[in-house]
């Protein structure tokens, strides 16, 4: 009783915190703007006479989106007749996906009080849920096993660190108790849980790889990437994800030297976190600085034809969306944010079994420590690093041996999406 309170009280003084926040910050003003008089809002728009059995699928952020994304698109081809209801905790994801075509209702989820956890769960009136990866919202979980509501976790991930497993865990792993199954990504994660009981545990993998498997067979030809790559196997194509300044301008002066000494072996293309004019100007005047002479061999995708493309070395690419789609005309990844927070999408280069670099801070992500212990992918810390890791991938023995070994950590991962499915199945026969 004594945690459930402090925990009740942990969220109003969260709740108030990001409401002071959301006078200086706009992602903390979205947050409380999308939660402003949440019932009388929801109540209005919400279809409560729908008549259809309901899930309710919870993602904290984008990238918990874009791991329960399979399910949900699987889910509503193999179910067509059920009500989906797609709850967000942060702004970077509802902001992005409130329009998401394969979902009925899509919104904030209120903060997790009692009573906002009992209206809105009184409001939506869930037959099933699944919650991605980290989400364990003691009132919400609390409601819906008081309902005798199935809730699946998927694409988990534990850590020893985590309280559940502490000596003083025992309100978190009450959490745990709500749960009807954890679909989780490896076999540590499986082993935790049954170390504390819980034996209700699939090792799935993570559901992002039927995705970006799926992406990958379905990719459109893009006519400019691929004259800029030109006959595959005759030059090697450096792409580089999501990259920042901090990556640019390590990668940037290396590729620069390898062009240089085998001209027309290497290409780039670059496709900044950040596409806007500001920090593309900023990118295209870094490599032109770096061969001044040859200003038209730097080029900007908008600008850009397949003719100016192909006599192009580096491409600079200047909007969103087009990223997963560039990798199948790609020899080498370079993943970026390795310098900064962490590092961005790994899978989506993986899928079209390019070798990966990203810098250090890596070890937050299950498959990048996967790819980095098969040796697929390789971290590097400064331009010395990089320099010997694209001479060691110029070895055709070393490279087969790294794509396969990306390639090979994605077949041993896929068939997430189904195996939720599969359980979703029990599922439905027991609610019919």
């Amino acid at each position: 009783m004594l945690m459930a309170l402090l925990y009740e009280i942990g969220i109003r003084f969260f709740t108030a915190a990001v409401y002071l926040a959301s006078f200086f910050n706009a992602k903390a003003r979205h947050w409380v703007e999308g939660r402003r008089h949440w019932r009388r809002r929801y109540a209005g728009e919400y279809p409560a006479d729908h008549g259809k059995k309901t899930l309710w699928i919870h993602a904290a952020s984008l990238g918990e989106f874009e791991q329960g994304r399979p399910v949900i698109e699987a889910f509503r081809t193999a179910c067509p007749e059920w009500f989906i209801v797609l709850t967000f905790f942060s702004p970077s994801g509802y902001e992005v996906r409130k329009n998401y075509a394969h979902a009925d209702f899509i919104c904030y989820l209120p903060a997790d009080t009692r009573r906002n956890a009992a209206d809105f769960t009184d409001l939506i009136r869930p037959d099933a849920v699944i919650f991605i990866k980290y989400e364990f919202w003691a009132n919400y979980l609390d409601q819906l096993k008081q309902r005798h509501i199935p809730v699946l976790l998927i694409s988990a991930l534990f850590r020893d660190t985590q309280p559940f497993f502490r000596w003083y865990g025992a309100f978190w792993r009450q959490m745990l108790g709500c749960f009807t199954h954890f679909f989780v990504q490896n076999d540590h994660s499986a082993k935790l849980l049954q170390q504390i009981g819980f034996r209700n545990a699939t090792i799935a993998g993570d559901t992002r790889v039927d995705r970006v498997l799926d992406i990958a067979r379905n990719t459109p030809e893009n006519s400019i990437a691929a004259a800029f790559a030109g006959e595959p196997g005759a030059t090697q194509v450096f792409i580089a994800g999501s990259s920042w300044r901090a990556d640019e301008e390590l990668f940037l002066p290396v590729l620069h030297r390898l062009m240089a000494g085998s001209p027309g072996k290497w290409k780039i293309i670059v496709a900044p976190h950040d596409p806007s004019e500001e920090n593309v100007g900023r990118i295209l005047k870094l490599a032109r600085s770096l061969s001044p002479a040859a200003d038209q061999t730097v080029l900007c995708y908008s600008l850009a034809t397949p003719a100016s493309a192909g006599s192009a070395q580096i491409l600079v690419i200047d909007n969103v969306g087009l990223l997963n789609t560039l990798y199948r005309y790609g020899t080498v990844a370079y993943i970026g944010g390795g310098f900064g927070k962490g590092i961005h999408n790994t899978l989506e280069p993986a899928a079209f079994g390019l070798p990966v670099i990203f810098g250090p801070k890596y070890e937050k992500f299950e498959e990048a420590r996967q790819f980095v212990a098969r040796g697929g992918a390789y971290c590097i810390t400064d331009a010395v690093s990089l320099s010997a890791i694209l001479d060691k991938l110029e070895d055709q023995a070393f490279y087969q041996k790294a794509s396969g070994a990306v390639s090979g950590y994605l077949e041993d991962n896929r068939g997430a999406t189904e195996q939720i499915l599969s359980f979703f199945t029990q599922i439905q026969q027991g609610i019919a």
